[in-house]
């Protein structure tokens, strides 16, 4: 997309900046609502405030679900690996990690992307920056864990890699969302997120017993704030910065989310890093900006 206006550009970085911070907002949020709420009902709960706020976009700008009825499996797909199932990974991982090393440990959702894209669709194939960022990326979660613990499964163990599952979830969602691009952004939207709110219904309902829950001032506002910034009002600015510059533009975003969600933990819910931790970071996003480099021939393409 071709930038016409003076000012555009710097406008649509300002967005990428504000939509940054929003999502890296959500890891702070669900650290602390996840102490009075169980993932299941958090999930739910976060989903349907977020499914009626777009809701009302989408009759506000006249757009109607009727049309997706035929793409109801791809949109159930995406329901599933977009919101159901990393935010419970993610939510319940966090019952026990924090939200800084959260946000650090999703970072390598666009370098699982890559790999994914290479076998899934026909014009992402790998390359020898993209495998070398990819590693780059294992290497950084490497040192987050710690070389000693990887092969352990202690609890706080086993929610980082949950973690890291949720990464991976993203990473499927990349991929299908792909097939979803030509439908009205905002009914697909909500299509999407209704179908995975209501996937979350019946565990927070069997297990949860959302009326017996005692949640507190902060926690109770914290995930109606989880609702609106990150799931619905960030999901109406990530449109707009598509429509604005593109995929390609939007896709810098890899490298702000988990630096915001660091910044978000230590200012305002007080938690330290451990030594290793903005090491780890600084590994993961060079990673990342090795990935996005393009080779003029790529010589693993025939090979892979």
């Amino acid at each position: 997309m071709s930038v016409s206006k003076p000012g555009t550009l710097i406008i649509s970085y300002l967005l990428l900046v504000l939509l940054a911070a929003n999502f890296g907002m959500s890891f702070m949020l669900t650290k602390i609502v996840v102490a009075d709420v169980p993932p299941s009902t958090i999930v739910f709960t976060r989903l349907l405030i977020a499914t009626i706020c777009v809701g009302l976009v989408m009759v506000w700008v006249g757009q109607s679900m009727k049309p997706l009825l035929k793409h109801w499996k791809i949109i159930t797909v995406a329901g599933f690996f977009g919101n159901a199932m990393p935010f419970f990974l993610i939510s319940w991982g966090q019952a026990k990690v924090d939200a800084g090393l959260t946000a650090i440990l999703m970072a390598v959702m666009p370098l699982m992307t890559l790999v994914l894209a290479h076998f899934f669709t026909g014009d992402e194939k790998l390359n020898i920056f993209k495998i070398l960022g990819f590693c780059l990326g294992l290497l950084g979660v490497a040192v987050l864990i710690g070389f000693d613990k990887l092969a352990t499964l202690g609890d706080e163990t086993i929610r980082q890699y949950a973690i890291m599952g949720g990464a991976f979830c993203y990473a499927v969602h990349a991929i299908v969302s792909k097939y979803l691009t030509d439908l009205p952004r905002q009914a697909v939207t909500v299509a999407v997120l209704l179908v995975s709110c209501l996937m979350m219904l019946p565990f927070s309902l069997y297990f949860d017993q959302p009326w017996t829950l005692s949640v507190s001032p902060a926690a109770g506002w914290s995930l109606l704030i989880l609702g609106v910034l990150p799931t619905a009002v960030g999901t109406l600015m990530l449109f707009a910065i598509v429509e604005r510059q593109g995929a390609g533009f939007l896709s810098q975003i890899n490298f702000l989310v988990p630096v915001f969600g660091v910044l978000w933990a230590i200012v305002f819910i007080n938690e330290t890093l451990p030594p290793d931790a903005m090491t780890a970071l600084l590994i993961i996003l060079a990673g990342v900006a090795i990935a996005r480099i393009k080779p003029k021939t790529n010589i693993l393409e025939k090979a892979l």
